[in-house]
């Protein structure tokens, strides 16, 4: 629905959708608006593929937030909702609700040249963004396409490429909390951009820290032969990844403070100050907000290194990666062979199984499936070996686990009825069964034990609010 042309001029196509009456000179001055802009627009309709849109609203009301929540689908399609007032989205957390329901950002009426100028603003960063995520330069580095995952690298490409701040990535063991520096130092802007520093500060000795960091001169302490460059001087002109950042003992991280305010330091035993300039990215798996609390991390420092903070999603909010991750890594032991694949109970033991390691133990339990491999056909349940088999009477709907009962806990605590919390589920259901077979209702009816007819009628109930 957006289209590029010679990578620079960008044609907006946008669907429009009205509920209420709109405080203006009507849908014919938005439109016109829109098209001096160089906006290309048409009515939504029920039967149509979604694309990027705007929604216009004049006051909440449960059809706009029904209609919100059934098309934002997969996070793929940009939605940008405008209130008719600035009142009309403090009512009833108006905006909130739709954020929540997946529309990228909520704005109050002004005028129609003023609104024509901010949605061109909006959609032409967010077709940046977009572009970014299906780039090699992304594809080749992160695998996944779950809502939960997609969603956060849209935040960390938007970091990337629109900023030039410290970014804090905050993740349990395994995430890629390093493999997501390097994508923010490659998607960098700067185009005189150096080199991509890492300093493992868990491996920091603290008698040595100064060196480490601040680099020494010649004779500075003993055994120090020669000068030496430290982190803050190979950074220069690059990216600083200060890894583990929540193992710093207090007393280095005071030492900090000066560099990554003022980028001015001196090695030690030198007597001039030196300058550096580099983007700061940092990385922990623990909590440095509580840390802070505790008196074990400075929140002087935190609040330096915390202009932005992107938390990873661990791999079990991000079921449906599993396979994919497992067929990269599989890729990546295999390249110079023909791919080989999992058979359907290979399939179901990588997704049911669970991983405190994440993705980096999903890429380890891959390793010795192949390890076991001898060759010939698909990966069978005999390639896993015996420590990591599942229990012999393991409860066969595994899906119905805690988390599941936490979720149906908090609606009935929350006061939604029987009737209200089974539509939900089954909307639930049919959509992911719907995203998991690329919009395809036959298929999407096989996996689901229904009628296609079922689901076209539900798809049809979800979009007949005009």
């Amino acid at each position: 629905m957006i289209a590029v042309e010679n990578n620079k001029t960008e044609q907006l196509n946008i669907w429009l959708r009205f509920f209420g009456e709109n405080k203006s000179n009507g849908k014919s001055a938005i439109v016109e608006s829109l098209t001096n802009s160089n906006i290309s627009t048409c009515l939504w309709k029920s039967d149509s593929d979604c694309g990027p849109g705007v929604i216009f609203f004049s006051t909440p009301s449960n059809d706009l937030f029904d209609f919100a929540n059934t098309l934002i689908i997969n996070g793929k399609d940009r939605v940008l909702a405008i209130a008719n007032s600035s009142q009309s989205l403090r009512e009833d957390n108006c905006g909130w609700r739709l954020l929540k329901a997946g529309v990228s950002d909520v704005i109050p009426w002004t005028n129609p040249e003023e609104i024509a100028s901010e949605i061109k603003a909006r959609f032409s960063r967010w077709l940046t963004i977009d572009q970014l995520l299906e780039s090699p330069i992304v594809m080749n580095y992160v695998i996944g396409n779950s809502q939960a995952w997609r969603t956060k690298l849209r935040e960390i490409v938007e970091i990337a490429k629109f900023t030039c701040s410290p970014a804090l990535i905050l993740g349990e063991t395994g995430t890629g909390k390093e493999l997501v520096a390097h994508l923010i130092h490659d998607l960098d802007s700067r185009p005189d951009k150096r080199d991509f520093v890492i300093l493992d500060c868990s491996t920091v000795i603290p008698e040595l820290s100064g060196s480490e960091f601040f680099g020494h001169e010649r004779g500075a302490f003993t055994g120090a032969a020669s000068e030496r460059d430290g982190a803050f001087a190979l950074a220069h002109g690059g990216t600083l990844f200060l890894d583990e950042i929540g193992e710093l003992p207090l007393t280095l991280q005071a030492q900090l403070l000066r560099v990554i305010q003022e980028h001015t330091y001196k090695r030690v035993g030198g007597n001039s100050w030196r300058r550096t300039e580099f983007r700061l990215v940092a990385a922990t798996n623990r909590n440095l907000e509580e840390l802070v609390k505790l008196g074990k991390f400075r929140a002087d420092l935190y609040y330096r290194i915390a202009s932005f903070i992107c938390k990873l999603p661990p791999l079990r909010d991000r079921i449906e990666d599993v396979i994919p991750l497992a067929e990269h890594f599989i890729h990546k032991n295999q390249q110079n062979n023909e791919p080989i694949q999992f058979d359907n109970a290979v399939r179901e033991y990588l997704l049911k199984r669970e991983y405190p390691g994440n993705v980096r133990e999903l890429s380890q339990v891959i390793s010795r499936l192949l390890h076991y491999y001898a060759g010939g056909g698909c990966i069978t349940i005999g390639n896993v070996p015996p420590e990591d088999r599942p229990i012999a009477d393991q409860e066969s709907g595994s899906w119905f686990d805690e988390k599941f009962k936490q979720i149906i806990r908090q609606a009935v605590l929350l006061g939604a009825g029987l009737k209200e919390i089974g539509r939900t589920a089954e909307d639930c259901a049919i959509r992911i069964a719907t995203e998991e077979e690329n919009g395809n209702l036959q298929r999407a009816a096989r996996r689901l034990g229904v009628t296609d007819r079922t689901l076209q009628m539900r798809s049809a109930n979800w979009r007949s609010n005009e």
